[in-house]
């Protein structure tokens, strides 16, 4: 399974690493959001990460929702499991939850299918920054703190009208950004494409932190850093 590198399993119990989280986040989704870094002082696993843990053990179905409830450190010993209530849920030791998923329709548990379907969903994803979220701060004249840049996943959803011989792609529809005081909600709609067919739709909510007036050049300088490590990243790749 494409995930072995990204997490280690002790009996029921899984961990990941700082090192394999930093490594899932750049190899898998493109992201070089600075709090994955295994030396970041906010470290949080990628929820993205969790996201395809939680397909890999329990499939996918035609309509899920996630919600990520709170960040997960390093080495965190996590439970994967399917309550009373359908509900999934991941949680440590200490009974803490942080993420929920809801799932209804038919499941496919076909390796090739949920692999695909992750691999895809976590490139857009990986995407949040800069390509959708530089251009939805600079309409609305606000940006992250650049010294601190903290953007958390609130939550996402998506919808399939069939699970058989998909090999998706995912293009964004529509975004938007409300700012309430130093917050910001940004929406993010995608429609999942098969062979050129709108197969599904979906959407991932995000929290943008600490929002300060829009600088440009303080923006392009974050941008041109995150260009900076992703080369770096694939010159040792």
């Amino acid at each position: 399974m494409f995930l072995d590198d990204y997490h280690s399993r002790t009996g029921e119990q899984l961990r990941i690493s700082a090192e394999q989280a930093s490594r899932f986040a750049k190899r898998v989704a493109g992201d070089f959001n600075p709090i994955h870094n295994p030396d970041a002082r906010r470290f949080c696993v990628p929820g993205d990460l969790l996201f395809a843990l939680v397909l890999a053990r329990f499939g996918l179905s035609q309509h899920m929702t996630f919600r990520f409830l709170s960040m997960v450190g390093a080495d965190v010993p996590l439970t994967f499991t399917e309550d009373e209530d359908g509900l999934i849920r991941v949680r440590d030791d200490n009974g803490k939850c942080y993420l929920e998923a809801q799932r209804d329709g038919e499941v496919t548990r076909d390796e090739a299918v949920v692999e695909a379907f992750t691999r895809c969903y976590v490139a857009f994803s990986g995407k949040n920054f800069p390509h959708y979220l530089k251009p939805l701060m600079e309409e609305r004249g606000v940006m992250f703190n650049p010294k601190r840049p903290l953007v958390i996943y609130d939550s996402m959803g998506f919808s399939l009208d069939r699970l058989d011989g998909i090999e998706p792609g995912l293009e964004l529809v529509d975004s938007s950004l409300e700012v309430t005081g130093k917050r910001g909600d940004a929406l993010l709609e995608f429609r999942i494409l098969a062979a050129g067919e709108e197969v599904g739709t979906g959407s991932k909510k995000l929290v943008v932190s600490g929002l300060c007036d829009y600088d440009p050049d303080a923006m392009e300088a974050v941008v041109e850093e995150f260009y900076r490590l992703k080369a770096a990243h694939e010159a040792e790749a």
